[in-house]
C-alpha cells in the first residue's frame, strides 16, 4: 500500500499560503488592527483630509476607540472624500454626532468623535457621519501669530538700535568703571572691617568686660554703705542749720538782736561817727587833749 506523500509543489503552495496569511496578519497587527476582535464600520464624509492617513487613530474624550480603515475620493463629485473607520463593537454613536480632524506637530492627524449626548438614538454600523476639519496649529500660527510678529519686527528693530546706542555710549563704560572702582573700595572696606572685627573688637569687648566688672564691684560697695545713717546725718545737719537760721532771725538772742535791732545799728553807727569826729578833732587840735610840761 502506497503512502500519500505531498509533492514538492504542494508543499511550496502550502508554505506560500501560510506566508501570505502571516504577512497579512502581521501588517494589520502593525497597523493596530485586531482581526479577531469584532468591530463596527462607519463612513465619514470630509471636504479635506489633510495629514490623515490609513491607520490614523480615532479618539473619544482622549481615549482610542478605533482606526481609519480606508480613504476614498469620490470622483463623481468634487470636495467629497469618504473615510472608513472601524470602531470597537461596544462603541455606540448618537445621531447628530460628528467627527473632527485634529492635527498635531508630531503624530500627524487624528479623528476625534464629538458625541451628541442630548439624544438617545444611535447610528447603525455602515451609516455615514458628518466630518469636520478642526483647527490646524500651523494654520493658526500663520493666520494669528505671524501677522502680530510682522507688526513687531519694526519695533524690535528700533529696540535693537536703541540697545546698540546704549551699548556703544561712552557713559556705559564710565559707569562700569565706577562700578568696578566701587566694588574694589567695598572689597577694601570689607578687609578693614574684618581686620577691625578680628583685632580691635576683641580688645573693646575685653575692656567692656573689665568696666562691667568694676561697675559690679562699685555696686557691691554701694550696697555695703549705710545709706540710712548718712541720710539721717545729713537731715540732722540740715535741721541744725535751720535752727541756727531761725535764731539769727529771732530777736531773743544777742546775735539775733545784733542782726535785727535797728536801734542798736543806729547807736553803733552814731558811735562810729562820734569816734571819727573825735579822731579828726584830735588830729586837728592835739593841744586840746595833750599837754606837755617841761618844768
Amino acid at each position: 500500500m502506497k503512502k500519500n506523500v505531498l509533492t514538492k509543489e504542494a508543499k511550496i503552495g502550502i508554505i506560500t499560503i501560510i506566508s501570505i496569511g502571516l504577512l497579512y496578519f502581521g501588517i494589520n497587527y502593525l497597523k493596530g488592527v485586531n482581526l479577531f476582535k469584532p468591530v463596527n464600520h462607519y463612513f465619514v464624509s470630509f471636504n479635506n483630509v489633510k495629514d490623515l492617513t490609513i491607520s490614523s487613530p480615532v479618539y473619544i474624550e482622549g481615549f482610542k476607540v478605533g482606526l481609519v480603515r480606508a480613504i476614498r475620493y469620490d470622483y463623481t463629485t468634487t470636495d467629497k472624500i469618504t473615510v472608513e473607520v472601524s470602531l470597537e463593537d461596544d462603541m455606540r454613536i448618537n445621531r447628530g454626532s460628528y467627527i473632527v480632524i485634529e492635527n498635531t506637530l508630531l503624530s500627524g492627524a487624528a479623528l476625534h468623535i464629538k458625541l451628541n449626548k442630548y439624544v438617545n438614538e444611535y447610528l447603525k454600523s455602515g451609516e455615514t457621519i458628518e466630518g469636520r476639519l478642526g483647527s490646524d496649529m500651523m494654520t493658526d500660527v500663520q493666520e494669528k501669530i505671524l501677522p502680530e510678529v510682522t507688526q513687531l519686527l519694526p519695533k524690535i528693530d528700533s529696540i535693537l538700535a536703541g540697545l546698540q546706542h546704549i551699548v556703544n555710549h561712552p557713559a556705559l563704560g564710565q559707569s562700569l568703571e565706577h562700578i568696578e572702582r566701587t566694588t574694589n573700595n567695598l572689597e577694601v572696606s570689607t578687609l578693614q572691617l574684618n581686620r577691625l572685627l578680628n583685632n580691635d573688637v576683641p580688645v573693646i569687648v575685653s575692656d567692656l568686660k573689665k568696666i562691667t566688672g568694676n561697675f559690679t564691684e562699685i555696686s557691691e560697695e554701694l550696697k555695703g554703705l549705710d545709706l540710712n545713717a548718712t541720710v539721717s546725718s545729713v537731715n540732722q545737719t540740715l535741721a541744725n542749720l535751720q535752727l541756727t537760721t531761725n535764731k539769727l532771725n529771732s530777736t531773743d538772742s544777742s546775735l539775733g538782736l545784733l542782726l535785727n535791732d535797728k536801734a542798736l545799728y543806729n547807736n553803733l553807727n552814731a558811735t562810729m561817727e562820734n569816734a571819727s569826729t573825735l579822731l579828726f578833732d584830735l588830729k586837728e587840735n592835739p593841744k586840746r587833749y595833750v599837754h606837755f610840761s617841761l618844768f
